[in-house]
């Protein structure tokens, strides 16, 4: 690749490490020359993460998206025209695992444009299931293999998301899908107004929402299958963090502030992730 397409490479791997600042870490132990197609896969996530929430208006994410459809179909003939297709298509991974896979989070993403707030948080973790759990099964299949189970990281993908709009809750309180479910705000008699604004109500409503996504982590570690090394740095972060807002006094701020990503404990995480990674490739 020239040295602009390295340069537009990098700086969709900027964007992801934007959002996860704590995965530098996990770079010294997934080396960017080695596995250009790790990064550029985690990188390629956020691109659809970022249509799929982070764009407000639904028919301009459905343009994007429906890009990125029409991109993944034709791919592995062309080899991409976008610099994330063009790393990820040069690897032979890329066109051992069936075309479905490369499309199905795309398509999930569209679906799921224009739906509205969840009843209860079971709701919430099954109308996440489809785009996250996609993800993850593209993810478990690069890193592991197509044979690989995906059930753990699908459910530590759709808790990663559910804290992540949490910890959006003040920004996204005008939107048709709010990150508290309708039977919590209901509870805790929270109108959507009312979420932009410190109370004791809302405060309640977040430690409630906080304690069904621990108790859900406790359970998805039960679970079989693999995680990448990505995947595992940010289930260890998310679990920390949820943890550290339940004990705060103001666990939204807790949550938005996050945590410091560079600490010891990241990179002894990082690192068993990435030995128990190459010992699976061994395998």
């Amino acid at each position: 690749m020239s040295d602009t397409g390295h340069g537009a490479l990098q700086s969709y791997v900027d964007k992801w490490l934007a959002v996860q600042p704590q995965q530098r870490v996990a770079l010294a132990f997934v080396d960017p020359r080695e596995h250009a197609g790790h990064i550029a896969l985690a990188a390629l996530e956020q691109e659809l993460l970022g249509a799929a929430y982070g764009i407000r208006e639904p028919q301009v994410a459905a343009v994007k998206l429906n890009w990125w459809a029409e991109e993944l179909a034709g791919a592995a003939q062309s080899g991409g025209r976008h610099p994330l297709t063009q790393v990820l298509f040069d690897d032979e991974r890329a066109h051992a695992l069936p075309a479905e896979r490369w499309l199905a989070p795309v398509r999930a993403a569209i679906t799921q444009l224009e739906d509205g707030t969840p009843a209860d948080f079971a709701a919430q973790l099954a109308a996440a299931q489809p785009l996250h759990g996609a993800l993850a099964e593209l993810e478990t299949a690069w890193w592991f293999g197509p044979q690989a189970s995906s059930e753990r990281a699908s459910r530590v993908a759709v808790l990663a998301h559910l804290l992540h709009a949490l910890r959006r809750l003040h920004d996204d309180a005008e939107r048709d899908r709010l990150p508290l479910p309708m039977t919590r705000l209901a509870r805790f008699e929270l109108a959507r107004s009312a979420l932009r604004t410190r109370s004791e109500a809302r405060d309640q409503a977040i430690r409630a929402q906080l304690a069904d996504l621990a108790a859900a982590w406790r359970e998805a570690a039960q679970l079989p299958g693999p995680l990448g090394v990505f995947r595992a740095l940010e289930a260890r972060q998310d679990a920390r963090l949820v943890r550290a807002a339940q004990r705060a006094d103001d666990p939204l701020r807790t949550l938005q502030l996050g945590l410091e990503g560079g600490s010891f404990g990241n990179t002894l995480a990082a690192w068993n992730a990435a030995r128990r990674w190459r010992r699976a490739a061994v395998g």
